[in-house]
């Protein structure tokens, strides 16, 4: 049912015997052609994506207004439900997959879109409000609703909140209704300053209008990719299916919908409930950094966007590969190597510091082995990550951002794109 390999035609597979110092952009790891597990490219068609929308700690669909690039589209997320897909629910997986099961429930993945009524953030805060020139924001909490309201203080258009992108980590954007079409909210919650102020991509200056003041229209295509990524079987073969969503990315988000799988093994057929359902932990790294690339975005994905500067910080899997010690077929360096997407991000950088001593030398005077041979570092011995993937803060978020860019920075260098 689903392929899990792919397969490297140059994978480049550096070992460092010694320091180096150097961080030579044009030494950036060539790339596999991937035996995707899902159609990753297809028609180059390009479509602006949310410029605020997916505001949570990894904000994998921020865009950057129209003149700083576009990205493709995918022909199919993985969260896609496809033909005859049989959605069984998270419960039933808990029954096999117990720890994983129970942890991915509260994992960032399953709460970045929540309804209105859900949300936290709104629930629990009766009262938010932001101004900008002769405009007043207001967002009213009503029972389980929530109500988007702006005025220029003779008129006024408030509107009920659908949803909410984004757990809050960083921040929230909201998504209501507005003349028979979606419409991003033109504030958001920021977590840092427990405040509204401006979604990222929003101009700076007050609206023209009272109509442009309530936000931006969202296009049918670009609310695909929004629900796609932020929400399970969201999309179908007939495009948005905003009545069958799943809120947030569940087990059957990543694994695909799990009907047929648990149907064959209550028929005592385990080789065939392997089939029926998908493990992306059997990808390689480049299959892995396809696969949530396709929301975060993959290298190709950015370069053909344009991106530049900081504003790149967010796309993890664009950064990681950009990294002198990415290689396309050593697991070490996988998305997967350091992140475990059914339980919380861990925050704490000396947890890392094993992922990087799978690679690296713990100690200078230390001998390379068979499966550790990179040099060690010559300043540090723990919490590698705060040197090696420095945080930037991007302008707008209130929020500063791990570079997954790894490598030996320098004082006051630029930031490297």
């Amino acid at each position: 049912m689903y392929q899990q390999d792919a397969v490297c035609l140059q994978p480049n597979r550096r070992n460092f015997t010694q320091a180096d110092d150097a961080d030579d952009p044009t030494m950036r790891a060539t790339h596999c052609r991937s035996r995707e597990p899902f159609p990753l490219t297809g028609a180059c068609a390009s479509i602006a994506l949310c410029a605020g929308i997916a505001f949570s700690g990894t904000l994998p669909l921020w865009a950057q207004g129209p003149q700083q690039g576009m990205f493709p589209s995918p022909e199919r997320l993985p969260t896609e439900a496809p033909p005859g897909g049989q959605y069984v629910g998270g419960a039933a997986c808990i029954g096999c997959h117990p720890a994983e099961g129970k942890r991915q429930k509260s994992a960032p993945m399953a709460i970045t879109l929540q309804s209105a009524a859900q949300s936290e953030i709104l629930r629990t805060r009766l009262q938010l409000t932001f101004e900008i020139g002769p405009y007043t924001y207001q967002i009213l909490r009503k029972g389980n609703r929530s109500m988007y309201t702006v005025t220029d203080g003779k008129n006024t258009i408030s509107e009920p909140i659908h949803w909410a992108f984004g757990l809050g980590n960083a921040g929230q954007t909201y998504v209501l209704q507005y003349r028979g079409s979606y419409w991003e909210s033109r504030v958001s919650f920021y977590n840092e300053i427990q405040a509204l102020d401006l979604t990222i991509g929003a101009p700076p200056t007050p609206p023209e209008s009272l109509e442009k003041a309530v936000g931006r229209e969202i296009k049918p295509a670009e609310a695909r990719l929004c629900f796609g990524c932020h929400a399970t079987a969201a999309v179908g073969e007939s495009g948005l299916q905003i009545e069958q969503l799943i809120p947030g990315v569940t087990c059957e988000g990543c694994h695909g919908p799990g009907g047929k799988h648990v149907a064959a093994l209550q028929e005592g057929k385990p080789n065939e409930a392997r089939t029926q359902v998908l493990n992306p932990g059997r990808f390689n790294t480049e299959g892995v950094s396809d696969f949530c690339g396709s929301c975060h975005r993959t290298w190709s994905q950015v370069m053909i966007a344009g991106v530049k500067g900081v504003s790149n910080v967010r796309f993890q899997p664009y950064r990681l590969t950009n990294s002198r010690c990415y290689d396309s077929a050593d697991n070490r360096i996988s998305c997967l190597a350091c992140h475990n997407p059914h339980e919380e991000l861990r925050r704490d950088a000396a947890f890392y510091d094993s992922k990087c001593l799978a690679c690296h030398l713990a100690k200078s005077r230390n001998k390379p082995r068979a499966q550790r041979v990179a040099a060690a570092c010559r300043v540090g011995t723990k919490r590698c990550v705060t040197c090696h993937m420095p945080k930037y803060d991007l302008p707008g978020s209130h929020f500063k951002f791990s570079d997954h860019q790894i490598r030996v920075v320098r004082p006051n260098e630029p930031y490297p794109n």
